[in-house]
């Protein structure tokens, strides 16, 4: 996602200097060129020669290094730049900051920097909750720096609370929302309904399917990350819930028909994902077989049409929806488009392999009511792309 970016790391002198390797190796795995300067004090915590390894870049520590291979290294660096994290960010580095201090590589890069500057505090707790650290964050703030806060918890020096640096795998997300995609999809609201509902039998069992909500969730993040306000409505799912949206959780059919019927008409695009479950109990009776055996009896009844309902009663919204097949799907899916008066169906045959719930692929065909493609196996966040793409295309 990340090819032909360049990100520039800032790391200085935490014991949270380890996690930034990992960050370094995450973002290479992003196809990101990835710099890295540190301070004398990182030096102390982890050696340069490790991301030197990770990114195959010469680490920049002295701002007078003659074989750096820029001619003019702290601006070169800030000029090449698309996205800035300084990872962890030291109390004594912050203060630099706020005051324009630049005595030493990375602090003098900051000055020259136009691009956005994310800064993760990290360090003990006092520290953190300092008056004059929290009103050097404040002015960072003020100055167009983008502060993340610290996560809690167990902390090197022992203590517990506040000032923990976030797992690697959250700063990634920033550096993603940020520089990953253009912002073709700034300004449009977009509501997503992902992952499987339930409808409860007893206090122990219910209905439900085999829906696991990637696709729902890649879909959200693909259009935040093009700039979109994404409200994301979920049923159960093991999913982290993604930054940037606004998260909905749901469990039955009716409380996503509800939370949709109540964000619908604010939407610009609307893409349904969600595997609703057909059927809710409405009776339930224990039967007695034999003496060894008990039986259940269950009256069911079908649950709201989300997808046709709300589309029913589009105004100005581009609706997409899913199709899941298990024979004929393309005429299925294609009655389906026109039935609810969609916009566009994403067909997805279960039978094929790479297809389906629980994979990290999908093998899908995107159905206008004028066009039909078929698109080969992808990666879900490669299918949440395609997707978008074709309705910013149609809009």
């Amino acid at each position: 996602m990340l090819q032909g970016k360049h990100i520039l790391l800032g790391v200085t002198g935490g014991i949270a200097a380890y996690k930034t390797a990992t960050l370094a190796s995450l973002l290479v795995k992003q196809h990101a060129d990835v710099h890295v300067i540190m301070t004398e004090n990182a030096e102390q915590i982890i050696s340069p020669i490790a991301f030197e390894a990770l990114t195959g870049n010469k680490v920049i520590d002295d701002t007078f290094d003659r074989n750096s291979g820029y001619h003019v290294a702290h601006i070169a660096m800030a000029a090449e730049a698309d996205v800035v994290m300084i990872a962890p960010a030291s109390a004594n580095t912050i203060a630099k900051l706020v005051h324009g201090i630049a005595d030493n590589m990375l602090t003098s890069t900051m000055l020259a920097c136009t691009v956005p500057v994310y800064v993760v505090p990290a360090m003990n707790t006092h520290m953190y909750e300092n008056p004059v650290t929290q009103d050097n964050l404040k002015k960072l703030t003020d100055y167009g720096y983008r502060v993340i806060d610290p996560a809690t918890g167990f902390l090197a020096c022992g203590y517990d609370g506040k000032g923990k640096m976030p797992e690697p795998e959250v700063l990634l997300e920033y550096i993603l929302q940020e520089a990953a995609y253009e912002k073709d999809m700034a300004g449009k609201k977009v509501l997503i309904t992902a992952g499987p509902t339930r409808e409860s039998i007893d206090p122990v069992r219910y209905i439900t399917n085999h829906s696991t909500g990637k696709m729902g969730y890649a879909l959200a993040k693909n259009a935040m990350r093009r700039g979109a306000e994404v409200t994301l409505i979920t049923g159960p799912t093991n999913l982290e819930p993604p930054l940037f949206a606004n998260v909905i959780p749901v469990e039955t059919a009716e409380q996503m028909y509800q939370a949709v019927d109540a964000q619908f008409d604010r939407q610009d695009i609307v893409v349904m994902s969600a595997a609703v479950a057909d059927y809710r109990p409405i009776h339930v009776a224990e039967q007695k077989v034999k003496k060894s055996d008990d039986a259940m009896s269950i009256e069911l009844e079908r649950t709201k049409d989300i997808l046709g309902s709300m589309a029913a009663r589009k105004k100005n919204q581009f609706v997409c929806g899913f199709s899941m097949e298990t024979e004929h799907m393309l005429e299925n899916s294609k009655a389906k488009l026109e039935k609810k008066k969609l916009d566009m169906i994403v067909a997805n045959n279960l039978k094929v392999e790479g297809a389906g719930f629980g994979t990290d692929t999908n093998v899908v065909t995107l159905i206008t009511p004028t066009t039909t493609e078929e698109l080969p196996i992808m990666s879900k966040d490669e299918v949440a792309d395609t997707i978008f793409r074709h309705i910013m295309e149609l809009l």
